[in-house]
Parts: structure tokens; C-alpha cells; sequence
């Protein structure tokens, strides 16, 4: 399941057909089609603060198992399970394969900062 906010068709499909009959979709269709243009807004700033969170550590060298990166990791967490589904940590440990092996979620990340997405991985699978 991906925090992408308002997928398109295309990619719409792709995620029923993957994940439909998961709880965790069946929670995020229940709570994103409540929301309205300025709920979808909030939640990308949610995001966007989260992804910033793991630019700061990584532009700052710090290690995935820093307090730091690991502040992010939740703040990541929580975006997730705010806006979408609940997130626990072995679901944002799945999440964090996408980020490294689907090219779509790997570009979001490495487009802020090359080898963000790496980073990004490594500091989810880092927590305990």
C-alpha cells in the first residue's frame, strides 16, 4: 500500500488489484473517501513533512539508528496512520521494500536527494 494520495486510474487499479482485499485498503477507501480537496492537502503536508524529516538526517549524515532518523521513522508512521491506514512497524518495513524496488517510489525519494530512497529503507528496517 502506498501514501499516494489521490492515485490515478492507472495506478488505482494496480493497488486494488494488489492490495483489495486487505484490511489496511479497506481502511484507507474508508477514510479517503470522506476527505475532501483540503483534507487530501493536509495530509501532503503531513507527508512532505515526514519526507523532510528523513532529508534533514541523511543531509546531515546522520545514521539510520541515529534518535534522529529513527524520529523520522515514526513521524513516517504516523503520517500513514493518521491519513490512511494503521501503519505498524512490519507494514512500514513492507512499505520500505517498495521504496527501494518499485522505480515509481524510489524516483519520489532520490529526486529530493539521490540515495535518499536507500536511506529511507535502511532507517525503517533499523528500527527495533
Amino acid at each position: 500500500m502506498s501514501e499516494v494520495l489521490q492515485p490515478e486510474n492507472s495506478y488505482e487499479q494496480e493497488v486494488q488489484e494488489r492490495w483489495g482485499d486487505t484490511e489496511a485498503y479497506k481502511q484507507s477507501k474508508a477514510r479517503t473517501s470522506k476527505y475532501s480537496n483540503e483534507d487530501f492537502a493536509k495530509a501532503k503536508v503531513d507527508q512532505e513533512a515526514a519526507t523532510e524529516a528523513f532529508v534533514f538526517c541523511f543531509g546531515n549524515g546522520k545514521s539510520i539508528d541515529s534518535s534522529e532518523a529513527q524520529q523520522a521513522v515514526v513521524k513516517h508512521r504516523e503520517a500513514i496512520s493518521k491519513w490512511f491506514y494503521d501503519c505498524s512497524p512490519d507494514m512500514q518495513k513492507n512499505l520500505a521494500l517498495m521504496y527501494v524496488a518499485d522505480e515509481r517510489f524510489k524516483k519520489y525519494y532520490d529526486d529530493r536527494v539521490q540515495g535518499l530512497a536507500q536511506y529511507v529503507h535502511d532507517a525503517i528496517m533499523a528500527q527495533k
